[in-house]
């Protein structure tokens, strides 16, 4: 009983805080991109990486921005990107890494692979990115790994295919042991379950999890933002839906949040077009370029999080 009068009083102080809160796009520059994703900041909020797209999705490249008096410009495909489906940035928190998802060969054939995961490093947030190198093991198998994301201290956490014998995409978690990463594992059942669990991003201190499951029994459509909290005991506590003010009934995924600005950014697939009236071919197409029109596009939302784990 104690447990469920607990998940009431997350719930309702979660909506009481998130009803305030409005979903806006992350800025109209971004509208010149057809498709985007997988937002990642840097630790002073004026870099930023992301991902464009073809409407299909088959073709991906990282493109990095900066911000100037409040807005985003000066974008450009990154040096190293282009040729095959890099995808899911990451700067690491000291912003000398960037880790990234990618199909690009392993070998000298020069053939697109599964995907594993890979990282470029600078000497300096001035300096030129170096080559892409893989991770290799234990992270990177003859599976697929997406979505990195590091806390402070190193430690890692992706999404795997690897066990869909059983599951199908889970968050896995590999532990940093100040020289190489020790043996990944599953993320507990409060995480994971049988279905699709994927794109999740760790806070530096690890003290929360936000990711998407995939038509979640408690979903409000095809895939939600949800969040795990860490308690007293180290443990991962059931997940909680993020709750239909961040939510839609569109794909909703690849989140990032920023502690400095109280800031979510996440992609989102949500369309606001419906039921509005298109009297004429002008109508139309001003309804449909809308940012909220259906196509992967990047969003944010203020929330403090903080102040909601302690409710």
């Amino acid at each position: 009983m104690k447990s469920i009068i607990s998940g009431y009083i997350f719930l309702f102080s979660f909506i009481c805080l998130a009803q305030t809160q409005q979903v806006l796009p992350i800025d109209e520059s971004f509208k010149q991109f057809l498709s985007c994703r997988d937002f990642t900041l840097s630790s002073n909020g004026n870099e930023a990486y992301f991902t464009i797209q073809n409407l299909n999705e088959s073709k991906g490249a990282i493109v990095k921005t900066e911000k100037i008096n409040n807005t985003w410009t000066n974008f450009e495909i990154v040096s190293f990107s282009g040729t095959f489906r890099d995808i899911e940035p990451f700067l690491s928190p000291d912003n000398l890494r960037l880790y990234f998802s990618s199909n690009r060969p392993h070998g000298k054939d020069n053939k697109a692979t599964d995907y594993d995961i890979w990282f470029v490093e600078r000497t300096s947030i001035n300096s030129e990115w170096s080559q892409p190198k893989n991770i290799g093991a234990p992270i990177n198998t003859k599976y697929n790994e997406f979505y990195p994301s590091l806390s402070k201290n190193n430690n890692l956490y992706y999404t795997s295919d690897q066990f869909t014998s059983t599951t199908k995409d889970d968050i896995l978690f590999a532990k940093w042991n100040k020289s190489s990463y020790q043996e990944p594992i599953k993320l507990n059942d409060n995480v994971n379950g049988k279905g699709y669990e994927f794109n999740a991003f760790i806070s530096p201190d690890e003290d929360f999890l936000i990711y998407t499951v995939y038509a979640a029994k408690d979903g409000f459509g095809s895939g939600d933002l949800y969040i795990s909290f860490k308690d007293e005991n180290d443990i991962f506590t059931r997940r909680k839906n993020l709750g239909k003010s961040i939510n839609s009934s569109r794909m909703d995924y690849s989140p990032f949040y920023d502690y400095s600005s109280k800031i979510l950014y996440f992609t989102s697939k949500r369309d606001k077009t419906n039921g509005i009236e298109t009297s004429n071919l002008s109508n139309f197409k001003e309804v449909v370029q809308n940012y909220m029109n259906g196509q992967s596009r990047i969003y944010k939302v203020k929330i403090d999080l903080k102040a909601l784990k302690k409710n």
